[in-house]
């Protein structure tokens, strides 16, 4: 009897297992179906751009948290809303493309500044958190399930969730909704305590299994070179990471930020936009910054204007 019930337990739950990779394949093409390109935390930015501005700013988290659009339009002599921020958590060069493309006449006549990160490239990381959303649609239902299953089934639910969230916001005319506050700053609020920075910048996640041949850096550089034609002008910025931490005493986070440099860098002289990569700010210290990776309401005045006066017009 022994023997018959574990084959039957075992059955049971192959069976399960089966339905189960079922059902998640099923939502997974209906998630590719309704999915949009420009995410609702994007389109949320959008209507900043109902002021026909000259400056851009967009990508990630580092342009989100440290780039003051108010003071940049000062800086460059423009009224308010010359200037914008429109970057967002995780923010990636294919979710901007699709809104340059759903909207020409905003950014034909604009610089536009996009900040990258490691993880936008590096294929090795698949966390649910940063993985690119545009990305991930492109793979298809098999190629999802190849590449996240089984241990970033967390990463595919993700993908749901932001597909249904994307087609909700287009569906909604969340681009032509109000204009965010602060031209799109946001500032974050408390640092971060000593014990939880990072030891070292090499062994940080986004640089986990570090790969850059993948589907990421594929699409993400081929968005890049896509968006030259469609600005003004195109600047792409590697942004510098805290004082603390010293690329000459570590050789893998020297190695790896080299190889993004010489991605971006073969990429913007193919295809026309310019690279900036500040390694460092002057006059940014270790108290300006609240993480690793973002400055504090101090470091903002002082980073946006050392990034403006670097930007060729």
């Amino acid at each position: 009897m022994q023997p018959a019930s574990g084959r039957w337990i075992a059955g049971a739950l192959a069976l399960t297992a089966l339905t189960w990779l079922a059902l998640l394949a099923g939502l997974l093409a209906v998630a590719n179906r309704v999915h949009d390109d420009v995410p609702q935390l994007l389109a949320i930015k959008l209507p900043l751009l109902q002021s026909n501005p000259e400056l851009i700013f967009g990508g990630e988290s580092r342009t989100v948290y440290q780039v003051d659009a108010g003071l940049a339009a000062q800086l460059i002599g423009k009224p308010a809303g010359a200037a914008v921020n429109i970057a967002y958590d995780a923010g990636e060069p294919l979710a901007l493309l699709a809104a340059m493309r759903r909207a020409p006449e905003r950014f034909r006549n604009a610089q536009v500044v996009v900040s990258v990160a490691p993880f936008l490239f590096n294929e090795g990381v698949k966390s649910a958190a940063v993985y690119p959303q545009d990305v991930a649609v492109r793979l298809g239902v098999v190629g999802q399930m190849i590449s996240f299953l089984p241990l970033r089934v967390g990463t595919l639910i993700r993908f749901i969730r932001e597909a249904f969230n994307a087609r909700l916001s287009a569906d909604q005319h969340v681009a032509d909704g109000p204009q965010p506050a602060g031209f799109g700053l946001t500032v974050i609020p408390r640092d971060q305590r000593d014990d939880q920075w990072a030891a070292e910048i090499g062994s940080h996640p986004h640089y986990a299994n570090w790969n850059l041949s993948g589907p990421k850096a594929r699409f993400e550089t081929a968005a890049l070179c896509d968006m030259v034609a469609l600005s003004k002008k195109l600047t792409v910025v590697v942004p510098p990471w805290a004082p603390r931490y010293d690329r000459a005493r570590d050789p893998s986070w020297r190695e790896k930020e080299d190889q993004i440099v010489a991605l971006l860098t073969d990429a913007g002289r193919r295809c026309g936009f310019e690279l900036l990569n500040i390694a460092s700010v002057p006059g940014l210290e270790q108290s300006n910054y609240a993480d690793e990776m973002h400055v504090n309401a101090s470091g903002v005045p002082i980073y946006t204007r050392y990034l403006v006066s670097r930007l060729k017009r």
